[in-house]
């Protein structure tokens, strides 16, 4: 699909979040023996580590009295003590022991959810656990591969989930949002093509015989001392359902072969972004910015993600804004360009996982 094929027909403000999917909990090393309190598409979770290492996530509500487990403290084995009465719970929300009798009440459980480590990350999954596949877990490969190194942070943003995938999945803003660092007229002006299938789109955007904007001519200079002259951009957006986006980026020496796949004379990065709902109106957006030169360099990570924050700030700053206009205006519906096409999937490819399973596309 061309830039040209997008339809200009209105679509909900925000969406609703899929349940049966994965999302990131935490980074790995936030999940400690001591437990962590996070929401999670709406739900409070108990993050904590057994004795062995293996992360738990239980609901963050003592079948007693709903105190918080997340204030509790670990025990021995896999077990969890509520912080108010003493109620002990196992890794999977089975009450294991209670306070002043011996008979434990079969119904004393709180919900336990599916957990897996990967890609540096603690990934949830909320809904129904017979469906929760590990191999569904969306690919974030460069995040532990030898070949790339880098690193990143969490954003806490106060708006939407899917606005945060609006806003990657079109980087035109970047001309007018980010005009200092990585902004540039040929964004706008040069073609792109989306294509798609059942819980993937892709956007590819090349932009052959540019300058450098100045975040892309400091990396060029980092790897290339004294470099100068025209390079071939690119952007290449890939989007797993639900909610993570890759996004393979760099810029080469103009004319070197970086369309063709020779990128040898450049220098490349992924931007890694998972954004995981909180509640209808805010959201976990975990990122990390990955390269594949000068490895060797903690300089070069730190600079970069440093750098990359303060370009985030800015995109934090728009979508707290927007997330307040909508609010304001609750009668308005958006609007489309061709720029837009990427974003329309994958709002399309979210309904079709919502309606999956009976629950309400428009955000409550």
């Amino acid at each position: 699909m061309t830039a040209a094929a997008a339809s200009s027909s209105t679509t909900a403000r925000t969406m609703g979040f899929p349940l049966n999917a994965w999302y990131v909990a935490a980074w790995d090393h936030e999940v400690t023996r001591k437990p962590l309190a996070r929401r999670i598409a709406d739900r409070p979770l108990a993050l904590y580590r057994t004795e062995e290492g293996k992360p738990v996530a239980l609901a963050d509500a003592c079948w007693h009295r709903l105190a918080p487990l997340s204030m509790g403290k670990p025990l021995s084995g896999d077990t969890i003590q509520c912080p108010y009465h003493g109620i002990i719970y196992n890794s999977a929300g089975r009450c294991v022991s209670m306070p002043a009798q011996e008979t434990i009440n079969p119904s004393a459980t709180v919900p336990s959810f599916p957990v897996v480590e990967r890609y540096r990350y603690v990934w949830v999954w909320l809904g129904d656990a017979t469906l929760a596949d590990p191999a569904t877990i969306p690919d974030m490969s460069q995040m532990t591969s030898d070949e790339w190194a880098g690193d990143g942070l969490t954003i806490p943003v106060r708006c939407n989930y899917q606005l945060v995938l609006d806003n990657l999945m079109d980087l035109t803003h970047e001309e007018f949002v980010h005009s200092s660092t990585i902004g540039q007229d040929e964004l706008s002006e040069s073609d792109f093509v989306v294509t798609h299938d059942d819980s993937t789109v892709t956007v590819t955007r090349w932009m052959h015989n540019i300058d450098a904007p100045p975040f892309w001519l400091k990396n060029m200079r980092d790897r290339f001392p004294g470099f100068s002259g025209k390079v071939d951009r690119w952007q290449i957006i890939h989007f797993e359902a639900p909610s993570t986006i890759r996004i393979d980026v760099g810029v080469a020496k103009a004319g070197t072969g970086a369309p063709e796949g020779d990128r040898s004379q450049g220098v490349n990065g992924y931007v890694m972004n998972t954004i995981s709902p909180e509640t209808a109106t805010s959201s976990h957006y975990f990122w990390a910015f990955m390269r594949n030169y000068r490895l060797e360099s903690q300089l070069i990570t730190t600079q970069l993600r440093d750098g990359v924050s303060g370009v985030f700030a800015e995109d934090e700053e728009m979508l707290e804004a927007q997330q307040a206009a909508i609010e304001a205006n609750p009668d308005y519906e958006f609007y489309n360009l061709n720029i837009d096409a990427g974003g329309m999937w994958v709002r399309r490819i979210l309904e079709r996982m919502l309606a999956a399973e009976g629950r309400s596309v428009t955000a409550s």
